[in-house]
C-alpha cells in the first residue's frame, strides 16, 4: 500500500481550515483546495411559532441560522459532537448530539422530540430528515445556506483526498481520471459518486465523523 503524506482537503471553509490543522498535528501535509463553498441564504427571520425544538446536520447549519435570528432557548439536537459544539459556541444552552448519521438523528428525535422541530440546513441536504421521521415526528426543513462548486482543479501532486459529503464526492468523480491516489470518505453516501473514477482507490470511515476519517488514513508516510 502506497503511503500517505499529501492529503488533499476538499471541504469548504471554515472546516477546510479546521481539518489541515489536525493533519498537521498528526504529521500529514495538508493541501487546501476546497471544491465547495459555502453560502449563506439570504432571508427574513425564521418563523418559530409552535417549533418545539430544532435539529442541525452541521456546523454550516448553525451557523447560518445563528445569523438570522437570535433564538437560544429552543432545545437543539444535533447528528454529531461537533455540530453540538458549534450549537454551544453559538450559545444555545440544551444541545443533544446523536454522535452518528442522519439515522442516528432521526432516532433520537423520534424518542425525545414532542412537536414541530425546525431543521436548518443546505439548500440541497445529503439525506431527507423529513421522510425518515414521516408520521412520527413533524420535522420542518428550512434552507439556510447552499453548497456552490468553485471550479477549482485538481492539485498537482497529493496522495489521498478527503471527502466528507456526497456533494464534495461529486465534485471530485467531475474532475476525471486519477493516478492511484486514495480517496477517503467519512461515510458510505460520501464515496458513492466515485466508485466508477479511474485510477482512485476508496476507503470509508468506520463512523461518520472526522476521527474516523482521520483512522482510514494510517499512519502518515515518512518526511523525506
Amino acid at each position: 500500500m502506497k503511503p500517505i503524506r499529501r492529503v488533499w482537503v476538499t471541504r469548504a471553509e471554515p472546516g477546510a481550515t479546521r481539518t489541515a490543522d489536525r493533519l498537521t498535528a498528526l504529521g500529514f501535509a495538508p493541501v487546501v483546495s476546497p471544491l465547495l463553498a459555502i453560502r449563506p441564504i439570504p432571508q427574513a427571520a425564521p418563523d418559530l411559532d409552535g417549533v418545539t425544538a430544532l435539529a442541525f446536520t452541521s456546523r454550516n447549519g448553525v451557523a447560518a441560522f445563528s445569523a438570522l435570528t437570535g433564538e437560544r432557548r429552543l432545545p437543539v439536537f444535533t447528528v454529531g459532537d461537533a455540530t453540538a459544539e458549534a450549537a454551544l459556541a453559538a450559545g444555545f444552552s440544551s444541545v443533544r448530539s446523536a454522535a452518528g448519521a442522519l439515522g442516528d438523528l432521526a432516532s433520537l428525535l423520534a424518542a425525545e422530540a414532542s412537536g414541530p422541530v425546525l431543521a436548518p440546513g443546505a439548500l440541497e441536504p445529503s439525506g431527507d430528515l423529513p421522510a425518515l421521521l414521516a408520521g412520527r415526528v413533524e420535522i420542518r426543513a428550512l434552507p439556510v445556506y447552499r453548497a456552490v462548486e468553485t471550479g477549482a482543479a485538481a492539485p498537482a501532486a497529493f496522495d489521498a483526498v478527503l471527502i466528507h459529503s456526497p456533494r464534495g464526492g461529486r465534485a471530485v468523480a467531475a474532475l476525471g481520471r486519477f493516478a492511484g491516489q486514495v480517496a477517503v470518505a467519512i461515510s458510505e453516501a460520501a464515496a458513492a459518486p466515485l466508485t466508477a473514477t479511474p485510477g482512485l482507490a476508496i476507503r470509508i470511515a468506520a463512523h461518520p465523523d472526522e476521527a474516523a476519517l482521520f483512522e482510514a488514513l494510517g499512519k502518515p508516510a515518512p518526511r523525506v
